[in-house]
């Protein structure tokens, strides 16, 4: 498994007023220096290779058997077969590969390359007046009622995606709402899409295309597709869903033109991840995503730790050998009804390890393959009220944590590169890479302390009275965030007699505090900054919404995405689409005004930190469900690292159902853990994400899928300048420079790669842990056997 190299490629030197700049910037009265703001990273790039490496047991066609059945296991049957509604899945997406048209699918780092099987080319032949992609579609595509693939279909697709008309019910529009016309080119085969406005991500576009006999109508589009389609296009076919029997069953396409399916079936088995093993065990499945205690075991079982015996793990084991003397005792004593009892207990306690080991047994038939999913958890601070409304106490918990520790602590006992993602908008592979961590900073408990003492919150504070006519904590913050932005731009005025406020646009601070951006403005030019508007309305005032028609269903769509993740649903669809060791010397990052002490800790452990009355105290929202053991395993270490500095957390654990929409949506929590899927086109798939919330007419936040409510007008207008520059250079420049605000303004930590752990057969070949890339249906099968292919060999000769 290949390791992340050496950092390669674009770099950026810090000239000496960098470096002085950084010494002495002020952020309001904390210190925040950015060279990396400007375009520069601490030198990881996109030329790296994946941090780590496919594992798909890959085969040349020639060794793959023909014909045969593969049981797949997905979480649940797809609710709908249309990717473009809110509530597909991860099985719609599987579905979606294996029947429909990817004009573009991503290879091993992430990036995407035009499909031969449906494309002889696509390029931009017009950049003036207006944008110009020109496909050129193989002469052989057809749909599997064999009519050509052409011109109506892409017609059909960006009208029901445009967001235009509202009778469709989408989930996602994000590019087709560009598209000023399509047309057909000189003959059939042609296609010419015009953009109204330039889209850098158009490569997104298309992908799956689905028949217009889906997309031609709102009927079709929301009801007609999504037990059946009326056509497809790809190696398979949709033959049949079966609620009853819980499966998806695609067959070889008879009509498609490229290399033929190896397979002769691919039948999707509905079975939840609780379940994976007894089905695994039980010869039920082929081929299934899992977790690491599932890992563990197939471990154990392949190294003959069961034996056709009670194993060592597992119910029962470990048991001491008093405990085991005591229950017999009790089971053959003389008190008839505990004895009765006890032996009930034996009995079911013996079943439970006889069907363990046989288990076992069954597990022992499998490999697992593994890889880093392309996916990342992150630690997400809550900045819309309370202490983490100030930026200088988001960074202090920033500071506070150990990113490679937590990293290792999931990553290293599974074999995998355990380095920290360096970057929000891409992964360690990808073009877009760079590692831009060093805006905020690296572990650092000192300047953590600092930060939360220049913040007010120190030894003793949670005593004091709050001087007469403030708020206790942070009352005071919300007050203030809650004032007309007029308001608040007239009182800092005041305060720094400064003549004029910069434009709205302008603006790139994530709170009240000014940011001043060390390398981003011209010699001798000092910005100021504006606010972020702050929570209002009643309760957490809080609505998700995005400003197109179809708002509501986006936000759905990308919620059941990112809560797919983390509590055993798999990665929805379009999932598609590190740091390294700390040095010795202080990096750029944020920290506290230069004669600001720690607080002081008392017997080597710091105490907890109060402000005006008040004690800092942060609400951790975990998943208590069976899937989520890993978050709440790095959340306990998360709880150390922040108690070591004086930051009290309390754990909530709630259940996975209402993790995502009753608390993480809504805003009601400080801290919490969940992930995000990468994608190769960050500047349109992550802005959402990031987008600086708005004030709504009810007084309440518009935050789109920002769920930390933390953003910047600036990082809004990188975005989108990147989404609207055709040279790509330019685009992974702009996206690298959000990346670093995103880093700056500590609304989002990144902290490890999720770990991707595949079971399979390990005669089934081309299928596993594929990374970034997406899977090869036709090339997926079952291993010719060794006798097979001397035969082969011999008949060549």
């Amino acid at each position: 498994m290949s390791q992340v190299g050496a950092p390669r490629g674009r770099t950026c030197s810090r000239s000496p007023r960098s470096r002085t700049l950084r010494s002495v910037a002020t952020l309001g009265s904390a210190v925040l220096a950015l060279a990396v703001l400007a375009g520069c990273s601490s030198g990881d790039t996109g030329d790296e290779p994946p941090a780590a490496a496919q594992d798909n047991a890959p085969a040349a066609r020639d060794r793959v058997a023909d014909g045969g059945t593969l049981r797949w296991a997905v979480d649940a049957l797809p609710t709908t077969l249309n990717a473009f509604q809110a509530d597909a899945d991860g099985a719609t997406a599987r579905v979606a590969g294996a029947v429909l048209p990817a004009l573009h699918t991503l290879d091993e780092r992430g990036r995407p390359r035009l499909n031969p099987d449906y494309l002889e080319s696509a390029e931009v032949i017009e950049t003036e007046p207006k944008q110009v992609v020109l496909y050129k579609l193989n002469q052989q595509a057809v749909w599997s009622d064999g009519r050509e693939i052409g011109a109506p279909d892409f017609v059909a697709q960006w009208r029901a995606l445009s967001g235009r008309d509202t009778a469709y019910w989408t989930a996602r529009n994000a590019g087709y709402e560009r598209i000023e016309k399509i047309e057909r080119g000189k003959d059939d085969l042609e296609v010419r899409v015009t953009f109204g406005k330039p889209y850098a991500d158009w490569r997104s576009l298309f992908t799956p295309l689905y028949p217009k006999e889906v997309m031609g109508s709102p009927n079709a589009f929301n009801d007609g597709a999504r037990a059946s389609l009326k056509a497809t296009a790809g190696p398979f076919l949709l033959k049949a869903v079966d609620q009853k029997a819980g499966t998806v069953t695609l067959t070889r396409n008879p009509r498609w033109w490229g290399q033929n399916a190896k397979l002769d079936t691919v039948v999707l088995t509905a079975v939840p991840r609780a379940d994976r093993a007894a089905a695994l065990a039980a010869g039920k499945l082929d081929l299934a995503e899992i977790d690491r205690a599932v890992a563990e075991r197939i471990a154990q079982a392949r190294a003959g730790q069961s034996g056709g015996q009670a194993p060592a793990h597992g119910p029962g084991a470990g048991a001491a050998p008093a405990t085991a003397l005591k229950s017999w005792a009790l089971a053959y004593g003389s008190d008839g009804d505990k004895a009765e009892e006890v032996r009930a207990a034996r009995e079911k306690n013996q079943q439970a390890v006889a069907r363990y080991a046989a288990e076992q047994n069954g597990l022992a038939r499998f490999v697992v393959r593994k890889s880093l999913e392309p996916a990342y958890t992150q630690l997400s601070l809550n900045g819309e009220s309370g202490p983490l409304a100030d930026e200088r106490v988001r960074r202090a918990v920033a500071r506070a944590i150990d990113r490679q520790e937590l990293a290792e602590t999931v990553l290293k006992p599974l074999g995998l590169p355990a380095r920290p993602p360096g970057s929000h908008l891409a992964l360690a592979g990808q073009a877009a890479y760079a590692d831009s961590s060093d805006a905020l900073g690296s572990q650092d408990t000192k300047e953590a302390r600092a930060l939360l003492a220049d913040a007010g919150w120190v030894p003793g504070g949670a005593l004091q009275k709050p001087a007469a006519g403030t708020k206790a904590g942070s009352e005071a913050t919300k007050k203030d965030a809650q004032k007309p932005a007029a308001d608040q731009g007239a009182e800092k005025k005041t305060e720094k007699k400064t003549d004029e406020k910069p434009p709205a646009k302008e603006a790139d601070a994530a709170s009240d505090d000014g940011l001043y951006i060390v390398g981003d403005d011209k010699p001798g030019e000092r910005r100021a900054t504006g606010p972020l508007i702050g929570a209002g309305g009643p309760e957490n005032g809080t609505n998700i919404l995005a400003p197109a028609p179809v708002a509501a269903l986006q936000s759905a769509a990308l919620l059941r995405q990112a809560a797919a993740l983390d509590t055993g649903g798999g990665a929805g669809p379009q999932a598609q689409s590190q740091l390294q060791a700390h040095p010795a010397q202080p990096v750029a990052g944020a920290y506290a005004p230069r004669g600001t002490a720690a607080p002081a800790a008392a017997d080597g452990a710091a105490k907890g930190l109060g402000k005006d009355g008040k004690a800092l105290s942060l609400r951790f929202v975990l998943p208590s469900g069976p899937g989520s053991e890993s978050l709440r395993a790095v959340g306990d270490r998360i709880v150390r690292m922040l108690d070591a500095v004086g930051i009290r957390t309390e754990v909530t654990k709630v259940s996975d159902e209402s993790f995502f929409k009753d608390h993480i949506a809504s805003g009601d929590y400080d801290l919490a853990l969940y992930s995000w899927p990468a994608t190769a086109f960050p500047a349109t798939d992550a802005r959402p994400i990031y987008a600086k919330p708005e004030p709504a007419s009810d007084g309440s936040l518009l935050v789109e899928q920002n769920y930390s409510r933390v953003g910047t007008d600036r990082i809004d207008q990188l975005f989108d300048q990147a989404a609207a520059t055709l040279d790509e250079e330019e685009a992974r420049d702009l996206v690298r420079q959000a990346d670093a605000r995103i880093w700056a303004a500590a609304g989002s930590i990144p902290l490890y790669q999720r770990p991707q752990l595949v079971a399979a057969r390990p005669e089934i070949v081309n299928a596993g842990a594929w990374g970034f890339a997406a899977p090869r249906y036709q090339d997926i099968g079952f291993k010719k056997p060794e006798s097979a292919q001397g035969a082969e060999r011999n008949t060549r000769k």
